[in-house]
């Protein structure tokens, strides 16, 4: 019996290893399977896992654009909860006329409930995007950046992983991947009918986890090197020198304590990410940097 058991795991492991590339419908078919034919389950149960794996599809539709917003707005007020925001007006509002500036020039140039920019007081080198637009750029970061091209170089990258949609897709993996540990522990356990209202309420989620994944794991480093790309074409559409996000990254590499707690932490390592945009930029030339664009760069920020 314990072989049995040890064999029923396995496949339930190898079934949720496949979870993120599979429908849960399916995984709940395979599932089913699995249980019927080691003669843990009944036909009835198997049907039962299946009518819950076709609900569970349903449920995880595309989330709506106003769903998005309110998801991102969440996660905004739990970092707001860990940071507090720089008041200083004017650079405020430097920072949200320049990113509502690339953002219209991005491929996603609306959200349900737009893009917002803010500061915060941190002396963190560090930056987020929750989804539907919200980001958010530490004063350590701020400091760190020499010109308003590669103030925009930080923006535009931010701006790609909602573009992308890669904190949506963060959530979706967390709650897919607990809904197979839940399958599977009706499969090898089959405990009672409450099992079933389990696994609707993991679909839940919570705010908290996703906050957690966005701050403390970060992107995938797939996702960040989408995002660099975006930040790429999004630079060039408004007249930014692209180069300015590798000088950005050389900066970063220079500053960045790799056992920290900030960008370090969530983000691949700067001398990996400039490699791969150089193969992007190839041997586009560079832009002149532009005195005005210097001046109020100074005026907004060289005190912050």
């Amino acid at each position: 019996m314990k072989t049995v058991n040890r064999i029923i795991a396995a496949l339930i492991l190898s079934l949720i290893s496949l979870l993120i590339i599979t429908s849960c419908e399916t995984l709940a078919d395979a599932a089913a399977t699995v249980g019927v034919l080691t003669g843990k389950i009944s036909k009835n149960q198997a049907d039962s896992i299946r009518k819950t794996g076709k609900a569970v599809e349903k449920a995880f539709e595309d989330i709506t654009p106003e769903q998005e917003y309110y998801i991102g707005r969440s996660v905004g007020a739990f970092i707001m909860d860990s940071y507090e925001p720089y008041p200083e007006i004017d650079a405020i509002v430097y920072l949200n006329l320049l990113g509502q500036s690339l953002a219209m020039a991005s491929d996603r140039p609306e959200t349900f409930g737009g893009y917002r920019f803010l500061i915060l007081d941190s002396d963190e080198i560090n930056a987020f995007a929750t989804p539907a637009g919200h980001i958010f750029i530490s004063r350590g970061m701020l400091r760190l950046v020499k010109s308003e091209e590669m103030v925009a170089a930080v923006l535009a990258h931010e701006i790609g992983h909602v573009v992308h949609q890669h904190g949506l897709k963060a959530i979706k993996t967390s709650r897919w991947t607990s809904a197979g540990v839940s399958m599977g522990n009706m499969v090898t356990e089959m405990t009672d009918a409450g099992q079933y209202d389990q696994l609707t309420d993991i679909f839940a989620g919570t705010v908290l986890d996703i906050s957690d994944t966005l701050i403390n794991s970060g992107y995938s480093r797939s996702q960040e090197k989408e995002a660099d790309a975006t930040a790429v074409e999004i630079l060039i559409r408004v007249g930014y020198d692209p180069w300015a996000l590798v000088d950005l990254l050389e900066e970063m590499d220079l500053e960045l304590d790799p056992k920290g707690l900030d960008f370090a932490k969530t983000h691949p390592k700067p001398q990996s990410r400039i490699k791969d945009l150089k193969k992007i930029l190839g041997r586009r030339v560079g832009i002149s940097e532009s005195i005005d664009r210097q001046e109020r760069f100074e005026a907004a920020l060289m005190g912050i």
